[in-house]
């Protein structure tokens, strides 16, 4: 995508814009008053919506893309399974400064275009008249006030800007020529950028500025700021102002916001209520402010629940807490709970993977880890096709973990790595590795003599993997290898990881399966902390050497090698050798022993439901799971 289009990107976005709304040419249709507002409109109170919309706003095509017009409307009524998890409608409404449409194409959304100068250079443009959900303009200003006055204020921000900035190790040029636009520059090439915009959970570098000014030390009124520091009960201004300052946690109702949908709860409740956005960007041909539904319900239940309530047709969408295991149960309810439920492809690399910590504190166990003969034999040691038939009646895909056949640089030949279910190929690794010796129980010895238990630990969140480790156990036990399972809190979990303390853990595989060129493949080298295989070497990066350890495999120094050669390149088909080598280490590396992919994801729909894909991808990172879907454009049809 970028190889064609870096000089000329102003004109492909200009294009892109065009399909997506082809009613500019001929103006903005007339445009109908929601009937949620209208009585704040009648009394003065909110400006009519030809006064609340940009200038140019989207203009989506409904038809032209084999969606119904839709009726405005309704309440949807959703569940998750913690209080934190309401920004989850920061993470489905997904609006951004570019998102991927349908044909995961990035194209603008929040703003009106986009230019991109060999990676380098990215001139941001925005809609006039854009407002925030208070009314208030939507300009550079409040990019400025990012960039300026909470990034790289060291109250605010003690480490700087966040690291997609960086490009070995220097930070852009930041510039606001005029109201309408923002410039972000580097000397070199940062190819990541626009994508990183477009996550799930995005870097949101622009703030409300107006609002959140009366908390920033620089422009509030001193005496009123300390009196509500000291109200809020909190140590600085600076700790306010963050406080405030929760854009994807979604939890302050007084925060402006540019989603689809606004928060109109304060505080913790069992149900939190989010009312459309009167000041949102998109509309139908109709001349219909979009979303069509008026408000969206979210209900916070545990997490053995979400079945029971959904088959009981206490939910008008449902994906989140639903497992494939729950289809029979959610079939079964389906007549009297008036919805249906469609099976969805996911988009992670690996439905279940299991992550040696290479990083472990324990110095024999972390020797071992790092023997890729040993990760061999536990791989070859798995039986992927009793899980699948055990789990999934056969409908997910047996392999390793590698990106999924939508994807350009799909082979088969590194799903199928040390992916056959082989003990006695895994018996003859581990005797080649030196872990000859065993106990009166047959389990192997560590060469200081301790038995060989593989202490793997658990979100505790998904019974299928549950279910899949019991499997696993059985297996290795027949190669010498105990399994002990641990399910721990997910926080809890990762901060195991991440200090070095927990051996090894399972958890999906990559985010993103269906990478193309333009998608950085930074995910998998040692970048981030996140890859729980090597915490410490992904903390090392991120702090530039300040924390974690520098990696000493040769294999993973490679990837950083090859991650670079990715960032400097010139053409996509550099970038796609690169990603090639990447995911062949990978295969042979097994950093991440995955099980199985493309498994079914159950989503339950309300018969009332309407403009819901019957078959679509389930995917937090290209996607941000409904996102991608804009469940702007679902309408309840009664």
């Amino acid at each position: 995508m970028f190889e064609t289009s870096r000089k000329s990107l102003s004109l492909a976005a200009s294009l892109l814009l065009s399909a997506l709304s082809p009613a500019w040419a001929e103006g903005i249709p007339p445009l109908q008053e929601s009937t949620f507002w209208q009585a704040e409109v009648d009394a003065g109170d909110l400006p009519p919506v030809q006064e609340r919309i940009p200038d140019q706003p989207i203009i989506v095509d409904l038809e032209a893309r084999g969606r119904e017009l839709g009726t405005p409307g309704g309440t949807l009524n959703t569940m998750v399974t913690r209080s934190k998890d309401i920004r989850q409608m920061v993470v489905y409404g997904y609006a951004r400064l570019v998102i991927y449409d349908e044909n995961y194409q990035l194209v603008p959304d929040l703003l009106a275009s986009f230019e991109n100068e060999d990676n380098k250079t990215f001139t941001l443009r925005l809609r006039e008249g854009h407002k925030w959900s208070d009314g208030s303009p939507f300009t550079s200003a409040d990019f400025e006030y990012w960039w300026k006055d909470v990034t790289n204020h060291e109250m605010l921000s003690p480490s700087g800007p966040p690291d997609f900035l960086r490009v070995g190790g220097e930070l852009p040029e930041v510039s606001f020529p005029d109201p309408l636009t923002v410039v972000y520059s580097w000397s070199k090439p940062n190819p990541n950028f626009l994508q990183s915009l477009a996550q799930a959970r995005p870097p949101f570098i622009y703030r409300p500025s107006e609002f959140l000014k009366q908390y920033h030390g620089d422009y509030a009124d001193p005496a009123q700021l300390a009196e509500e520091v000291e109200d809020t009960r909190v140590k600085s201004w600076a700790a306010l102002h963050n406080k405030r300052d929760n854009m994807y946690k979604f939890d302050n109702h007084e925060l402006p916001t540019l989603q689809p949908w606004l928060n109109a709860s304060s505080g913790k409740k069992i149900r939190h209520n989010f009312v459309r956005n009167p000041y949102y960007h998109r509309v139908d041909t109709n001349g219909v402010q979009l979303p069509y539904i008026d408000i969206v319900q979210m209900e916070i239940v545990a997490p053995g629940l979400v079945a029971a309530k959904s088959n009981a047709g206490q939910s008008d969408l449902q994906g989140r807490g639903l497992d494939f295991r729950d289809v029979s149960i959610l079939k079964k309810g389906e007549a009297d709970g008036d919805y249906k439920t469609r099976l969805w492809q996911t988009g992670v690399a690996s439905q279940i993977a299991i992550y040696p910590n290479l990083n472990f504190a324990d110095d024999v166990w972390r020797e071992v880890l790092r023997d890729v003969r040993v990760r061999r034999a536990l791989s070859l040691g798995i039986d992927r096709d009793t899980i699948n038939k055990a789990l999934y009646f056969k409908l997910a895909k047996p392999g390793s973990m590698t990106v999924l056949p939508t994807s350009p640089f799909f082979e088969q030949e590194n799903r199928d790595a040390w992916a056959a279910y082989d003990p006695k190929a895994a018996n003859a690794l581990l005797d080649e590795a030196g872990l000859t010796k065993r106990n009166a129980n047959g389990i192997r010895l560590l060469p200081d003599g301790r038995p060989m238990e593989v202490v793997i630990e658990t979100a505790g969140e998904r019974q299928e993997v549950e279910n899949a480790l019991q499997i696993v156990t059985d297996t290795w036990r027949d190669i010498g290898v105990k399994l002990v399972m641990r399910p721990l809190d997910r926080d809890i979990l990762r901060n195991r990881v991440y200090s070095g303390n927990s051996m090894a853990s399972v958890w999906f595989g990559w985010d993103n399966g269906i990478p193309q060129s333009y998608t950085s493949p930074g995910y998998l080298a040692p970048t981030d902390q996140v890859f729980l295989a090597w915490p410490k070497w992904g903390q090392h990066f991120q702090t530039n050497g300040a924390a974690g350890e520098a990696p000493d495999v040769p294999e993973a120094q490679r990837l950083l090698e090859l991650l670079k050669i990715w960032e400097n390149a010139t053409t996509d088909a550099e970038r796609e050798t690169a990603w090639r080598e990447m995911l062949a280490i990978h295969a042979d590396q097994l950093f991440g022993i995955g099980m199985l992919a493309e498994a079914p994801q159950p989503i339950v729909v309300s018969s009332r439901m309407r403009n819901v894909p019957q078959k679509a991808l389930w995917a937090w990172e290209p996607g941000a799971h409904f996102g991608i879907h804009r469940p702007d454009e679902f309408f309840v049809a009664d």
